[in-house]
């Protein structure tokens, strides 16, 4: 749905805008209330939605308390370009949130959203984004609550950064964190990996593939969910979004964390042919490339083949491959074994493969 037009004296953003005044009233009111307003707050919009709490007009919104324990984050989002095949930065941020909730195992409840906007960002564009953030927080199920904005000086900022924060209820009997990873587990991907990072990079560097490469840009609270309903009780032990640092990056924390060792059969990781075609010309690895809709988990043995069908049923685990397993040998790290045998470890990276892609 298409916000109503809130400026038609600017084309741009103005320092005024974040400067509490009328132009101010007028950007939360005509643009961003517009948008993202629920059913509660006599919204066009219709639906509803899983957020026990009222849009807030003021400096903070209202959220009705939870029976049992609340999930929390907090991230930024800082990606160029703004708009990218597959995505654009307000859909990354809300599904970012929404994962980073669901790799606890929570059901999202309400978001919050900041924005740090440049003077003389496009208004139009401006426009996309937060129509963006609307429909991605439709398609995720949960309401953007409350959030802040700001205007930079000119040459003080690059366009748009989002700041988003999430409040999800963690349902009664779940408990996933890598304390929880043992000896056995199975190690599960959802998909194909590293589209997102290269997606980026394709854009930035100009480079063109015959299957259109694109952002695997997705909300991951359904299929979480899926997987929690066909596993055993407290046998989904720890669940992990491959974003930045990819599956080498995540598996690394977590066999740090939990003080294991993991072992991942290289041949069984699943990487489509553009972005390993697209990793070549860059000279990159895909196993340190982001995703934004790829998660790994670490399940018990006896309820692994169960997960790994519920994951194989849900749209976005279609790709989902069973790569490896945790041991008590070499705590800490992380072995990518060959085709033959014993490969090579899969160890953090020093630096970063690609800036600015999350």
């Amino acid at each position: 749905m298409q916000c109503p037009v809130p400026f038609s004296q600017h084309s741009t953003v103005q320092l005024a805008h974040g400067g509490g005044g009328r132009l101010m009233r007028e950007l939360i009111e005509g643009l961003f209330r517009a948008a993202f307003a629920g059913p509660d707050d006599r919204s066009p919009r219709g639906g509803r939605l899983a957020a026990p709490a009222r849009t807030a007009a003021h400096d903070s919104t209202v959220i009705e308390p939870s029976a049992g324990p609340l999930a929390f984050t907090t991230d930024s989002f800082v990606v160029s370009p703004l708009f990218f095949p597959g995505g654009d930065i307000g859909r990354l941020a809300v599904f970012g949130t929404v994962n980073d909730l669901a790799m606890a195992g929570a059901e999202p409840l309400a978001l919050s959203a900041a924005f740090i906007i440049e003077e003389g960002f496009a208004f139009e564009s401006l426009r996309r984004v937060v129509d963006s953030m609307a429909r991605a927080a439709s398609e995720a199920g949960v309401r953007i609550v409350t959030g802040d904005t700001k205007v930079v000086d000119r040459g003080k900022g690059d366009g748009l950064f989002i700041t988003t924060s999430g409040v999800g209820r963690v349902p009664p009997g779940v408990d996933i964190r890598p304390g929880r990873v043992a000896p056995g587990d199975q190690v599960i991907v959802s998909g194909d990996l590293g589209r997102h990072g290269l997606a980026i990079m394709s854009v930035r560097q100009g480079l063109e593939f015959e299957t259109g490469l694109q952002s695997d840009c997705a909300a991951l609270n359904g299929l979480v969910a899926a997987m929690l309903a066909a596993a055993e009780p407290d046998d989904v032990h720890c669940l992990r979004d491959l974003t930045r640092g990819g599956l080498a990056a995540a598996a690394n924390e977590i066999a740090q964390d939990a003080a294991v060792g993991m072992a991942l059969r290289e041949t069984e990781i699943p990487v489509c042919t553009a972005v390993q075609a697209a990793c070549e010309l860059l000279g990159l690895d895909p196993l340190y490339a982001a995703n934004e809709g790829r998660l790994m988990a670490l399940v018990a043995q006896r309820s692994a083949q169960a997960v790994f069908q519920a994951m194989k049923s849900h749209p976005l685990g279609r790709d989902a491959a069973i790569i490896g397993e945790v041991s008590v040998e070499q705590p800490g790290v992380v072995e990518l074994l060959g085709p033959y045998g014993p490969g090579r470890i899969l160890d953090l990276l020093s630096g970063e493969q690609m800036p600015r892609i999350c």
